[in-house]
């Protein structure tokens, strides 16, 4: 039994752009869910879709690549895992790698990326890193 969706998630989608496929499909949790609405809000992902096959869920994910057929996520990293949570407070979710990449982190108003997060007013549980 798989114990950690999101890092699943993560490392499918990071393996599918090692490879150049055009889509790959993610096991289903509402966390997975909205970690990838966010890669697709900040256009790390072309896009999503929830398919069902009889009583199971999957996420079909469409990769995005640039004009030189590289990918446009240039690194995908778990930050908390189930071993070692790491939580970070409002203050310290600013900004990461200057602007250009992306924090998303579990709050108590939802899974957000760091810029919403710090409009919010709100820390959590840093979930991945992704520039």
């Amino acid at each position: 039994m798989l114990n950690d969706l999101i890092s699943d998630a993560l490392t499918r989608i990071r393996n599918a752009s090692m490879r150049r496929l055009e889509t790959t499909t993610l096991l289903y949790s509402k966390v997975v869910e909205a970690t990838v609405g966010i890669l697709v809000a900040k256009g790390y992902v072309e896009s999503c879709n929830i398919v069902e096959d009889g009583n199971k869920k999957f996420i079909n994910v469409v990769l995005k690549y640039d004009d030189h057929g590289d990918s446009v996520i240039n690194e995908l990293k778990r930050v908390s895992k189930p071993g070692r949570r790491v939580y970070k407070g409002k203050d310290d979710i600013k900004r990461f790698k200057n602007g250009y990449g992306t924090i998303i982190v579990s709050t108590s108003k939802g899974v957000l990326s760091n810029e919403d997060a710090h409009k919010a007013g709100v820390g959590g549980e840093v979930l991945c890193t992704v520039w």
